[in-house]
Order: C-alpha cells, then structure tokens, then sequence
C-alpha cells in the first residue's frame, strides 16, 4: 500500500536549464495573444451576451461579465506565473505533475481532455448554426432534417450535422500540418473578429437608448418573464447566476499555456499573452454586452444568433451580414483555439507513460504529435456530428474550474515548500517528494509559535512547509463549506432573511477561513526566479480556489454524473496502464538508463 500511494505522489522532476523540445519554437507574443484571444472571443460575444441577459441578468449582464473576469484573471495570473516557470506543453496537467503529484495530474489532464473535446464540438456546432441562420436561410438544418434526421431524443440532436464534421475535420488538418501556419490562420481571423466588434460597438453607440436599462415590468408583453425591471430585473442572485454562465466565455485562455514547448522566449511570452488577451477579451465583453443592452430590450433578446437581430432591429439590416462575417472569424478562431490545447495534452500524458505511447510520437516532417491531434479531432468531430450546442454546453464546466483551482493550489504549494537543491545545482522548490532532511532545529519552539511563525523566519524549512501544506489544505477544505452554505442560503442571504443557526455556521466558517489565512501568511516562504510572480501570495491564489469552487457548487446534477463516469474510465487506464508505465516522475539521465519495455516491477515503487 505504501508503494502504491508513493506511485499517487511522486513528481515530474523540473529541470530548469532544460530548453530541448521536439516541438518546433516558432510562436512570439503577438501569436500567443491572438491565439487566447481566438480561443475566448467567440460564443460569448455572438450567443452568450443575449442569453444571459435575457433569462439571468438583463443590463446588468455587464457587471455578470466584470465578475466573471475577476474569475478569470486570478486563474490567468497563476497560468502565468506557471507558464514562466513551466515552460512545457501539457497546461494543467505539467503544473499539477510537478508540484502535486501524478495522481492529481491524471486527475486534471483527465477532465481537460473531455472538456477541450466537447468545447471543440460545441463551437463548431454553433458556427455551423450560425452560417446556416445568418446566410443560408436554415438550408443546412432543412436538407439533413429531410434527409438524414435522426429518432427524436433527448441524448441526440435531431439531425446529424455533416458540416461540423467536415469542418472540424479540415481544422484538425490544419494542426496536423503545423502550429506555425495554424498561428497565422488564428492571427488573421482574430484580427477581423476585433475590427468587426469595434464596427458593432462604434455603430451601435449611435441607437443607444439608456431606458433600455430601467425598463418597467409594465412595458413587457404578458408572455416575457422580465423580472421586476430596472437594471437588476432578476435581482443580484441573477446577476451572480450570470456570471456563472459568463464565467465559461473566458474559457479558452489557458490554450496559451500548453504551447510553451513551442514558444520563443516562453519566460517572457506566456506571462504576456495570457495577461493581456484576458484584457483584451473583457473590454470586448463589457463593452458589446452594454452596448447590446442599450440598444434594445433585453428581454427579446434570446435568439438563435441576438447580436446581428439586434442591430436589425433598430433599423440597420445593412450590419447584419458584416456582424455574420466576424461572428464566423470568431468562431474559427474559438474552434481552433479549442482544438489546438488538445492533442499537446495528449502528447504531454503519453510521453509521462499516463496514456498509451503511440499519442506520443511526433512527426518527423510536420514536427506536430499527429496521432494525437488526428484521434481527438476525429472524437470532437463525432460529437459535433450528433449533439447540439445545449447538450454538449451542459458538460463543459467541472473540469475546468477544476483544473483552475488546482493551478492555484500549485501555486501556494510551491511558494511555502522547501527549497531542495538539484543534481545541476539549481534551486528547485518541488524536486523532492518526500523530506529527508535532518531534523536538527526543524522544531525550534512550541508549535503554536511555529504555526505563528514568531521567530520571523524568512526560509521555509521542512517543518514550515509541512505545516504551510495543513493550512492550505485546511484552507480549501473550509472554503468549500462556506461555498456549499451559501449555495443553501443565497436566496435567504440576498433577502436578509437569514435563520440564525445559518448565520452563525457561515460566521464560524468565515472566522476560521481568516484565521488559518493570518497563520498561512505568517509563513516562510520562497520568492520564485520565474519572469512573472503572482502577487498577493496566498490571498490572489486563495481567491481563486473560492471563485472557483463558489461556481463549482452551482454545477447541476448531470455535470456531476458526467463527471464521475468519466473519471470512472479515466481511472480504469491509469490503474491498468498508466500507473505502470509512467516515467514522467524519472529525471532525463533516468529515463535513457530505463527501457520503456520494462517489465512492471522495475518502474513501480516497491512495497515496503
């Protein structure tokens, strides 16, 4: 059992003078920061804005956005910071390896894979929805309705949608053939979907009307639900329940930090793209959604495609072509950015021994991992064929929040962990799974004033980063509870009509949340070499796990389901296969010495 739970925690060893790859490097900032803007500036401009302000937020969808960047940037920060420290392929998933532990690793490569899968599918079921409803006159949707529709259900959508494929497919080409020709498509059509929401904001500006935002209950037809009005019409819980939904447009930014193996300078890069495209995307976002908002009512605004109708409804049809084309610009770039992440997982987890070997192989003409990239998207392709965009939304969200919370976890793990000396003499602070220190003045003092931290020491020894890993731990646990309670209070919370008995649970947890947050900060604990830092260590880093998992709860019971059949699978190939076969945890000099044909014995840990 003790090898068995040594194999859950071993660790990717990071070598830091370590520049190899077999990726071409080839991407700069102004790459990396189209492709994060591709990524994210797609669905939630063209579709998300008029949804939520119609059934969740009404005007107040801009401040549901702001939220939902606040959300984002804590989770973008701490990519960053990895991004400058890690600068290998495989986002998440190399984060979690190096700092928590393989388990954990799998875990979040795991729910990345599916989640980037069905992102992949759900974008290109709505650009081939959007074309047909934008310039086709639904003749894509009439033809294989007549031709090839599908038993009515509520697993499937009701026809197989063929150009999904197709087009899912030609981008999957694209990949295989190159990032660097895939990075200059992403430029180009990021490029044309900025100028066309410039051209929405601009002319919109002209049909604004700020009654749009106080509109009474009494102005609303008899079959709308408007809430009461005003700009809160759903009151602050359905702006809040917005921003959840909101939260899901900014997905996308972390394609930026699984290229590191193929970007230029990645210290300075990766840090740079992700900050600024995530600033990019929410002056997008606020900036349309107000705009939209002003010039027509929000309650009609639930529509197949509510930006091109809005504008042709206050009188400039001419606009409605122009917002199709840069609706399709963003799209591609959402579908490509939702792809290109995929197969560099794949091929991060297969060269580690996770998943079977051959996802590994890179090609030697194209330089790109071409079993990968052509096996997911040949999956995404599949799924695109045969569910529509509601279906497949409704199981984008768990792994992702997951894996941003673990990120943040990594982060605080690596701040207050001790600093351990590597075989090339740098300073390594996740080199070591275990301490094997001497215990020589490890426990100076009462342990109350080592968990205060009152000797004032400045350097994390073995003790202080045992004790800084229970307060994190701690930390988190509790978070989650004071989410769940106010999950099961909101309504009474937003009312002021709280029991008391509810009251004084939030109040103790809330308490003992600051107070093992005074004792973390008291801590030792190292300041990174890395080109980025997060700042505010450990308050930004904890922020994020609370933002995180407050929309986690929110999560409905289906997501959950999916989520543990997936993991049910995930855990039946890494307790078969990858738990055996994995060698990421091995140093470079270790794994030339070990054959990958090596019998089970020799690459598990031995029981004690």
């Amino acid at each position: 059992m003790s090898g068995l739970m040594r194999a859950f925690i071993r660790r990717k060893p990071m070598d830091k003078s370590e520049t190899e790859t077999k990726l071409k490097r080839c991407l700069g900032v102004v790459d990396l920061t189209a492709l994060g803007i591709g990524s994210t500036l797609g669905v939630g401009i063209y579709v998300i804005i008029g949804t939520v302000a119609a059934q969740n937020a009404g005007p107040s969808v801009v401040l549901a956005f702001a939220i939902a960047a606040v959300s984002s940037i804590f989770a973008g920060l701490c990519y960053a910071e990895f991004g400058a420290l890690v600068p290998r392929a495989g986002s998440a998933y190399i984060y979690s390896y190096i700092s928590v532990g393989e388990l954990m690793a799998f875990v979040i490569g795991w729910n990345l894979i599916l989640e980037y899968v069905i992102g992949t599918a759900s974008v290109a079921r709505s650009y081939s929805g959007y074309l047909d409803s934008g310039l086709l006159d639904n003749r894509i949707e009439n033809f294989f309705k007549q031709y090839l529709s599908l038993p009515e259900s509520k697993w499937f959508s009701s026809y197989p949608d063929l150009f999904a494929f197709a087009l899912t497919m030609l981008l999957t080409v694209m990949l295989v053939i190159g990032v660097q020709e895939s990075a200059r498509f992403t430029t180009i059509f990021t490029g044309v979907n900025i100028l066309v929401i410039l051209y929405c904001i601009i002319v919109g500006s002209f049909k604004i009307d700020f009654h749009n935002w106080n509109i009474s209950p009494n102005e609303v037809p008899a079959n709308q639900n408007a809430g009461k009005g005003g700009f809160f019409p759903f009151g602050i819980k359905g702006m809040i329940s917005g921003a959840a939904i909101c939260f899901y447009s900014f997905v996308g930014f972390d394609a930026i930090a699984t290229t590191g193996e193929e970007v230029l300078n990645p210290q300075r890069d990766l840090p740079i793209g992700i900050v600024l495209s995530l600033i990019i995307v929410t002056i997008a976002y606020c900036g349309v959604s107000a705009v939209q908002t002003l010039m027509w009512p929000f309650w009609d605004q639930n529509q197949k495609a509510p930006l091109p109708y809005v504008f042709e409804q206050v009188g400039f049809p001419f606009a409605k072509n122009v917002i199709t084309v840069g609706a399709l610009a963003g799209l591609s770039t959402s579908l490509l950015g939702a792809m290109f992440p995929l197969p560099r997982i794949l091929f991060a987890m297969a060269e580690d021994g996770l998943l079977f070997k051959f996802l590994g192989n890179i090609s030697p003409r194209f330089k790109t991992p071409v079993a990968a990239t052509i096996i997911s998207g040949l999956f995404s392709a599949i799924m695109a064929t045969f569910f529509n965009v509601t279906q497949l939304a409704e199981m984008m969200s768990i792994g992702t929040l997951l894996a941003y919370s673990l990120v943040a976890i990594s982060i605080l793990i690596l701040r207050y962990k001790k600093e351990d000396q590597t075989e090339f003499g740098a300073v390594d602070a996740i080199q070591s799974a275990e301490y094997t220190e001497s215990r020589t003045d490890i426990y100076e003092g009462s342990l109350f004033s080592r968990v205060l931290n009152l000797s004032n020491k400045t350097s994390p020894d073995s003790f202080s980063s045992r004790i800084s890993l229970i307060l994190i731990g701690l930390t988190c646990f509790f978070t989650i509870v004071f989410n769940v309670l106010m999950f099961f209070y909101e309504e009474e919370l937003y009312s002021l009509k709280v029991p008391l008995y509810a009251l004084i649970l939030l109040i103790v947890t809330l308490v003992i949340i600051i107070g093992l947050y005074i004792c973390l900060q008291r801590q030792p604990k190292i300041t990174p070499t890395a080109s980025f830092k997060v700042p505010f260590v450990p308050l930004l880093p904890l922020l994020s796990v609370f933002s995180n998992t407050y929309l986690m709860v929110h999560l409905e019971e289906f997501t959950w389901i999916r989520f543990f059949v997936w993991m049910v699978i995930g855990f039946a190939i890494y307790f078969s296969y990858g738990i055996v076969k994995s060698v990421g945890y091995l140093t470079t000099e270790e794994r030339n010495r070990l054959s990958l044909d090596s019998p089970a014995e020799e690459i598990l840990p031995e029981e004690d």
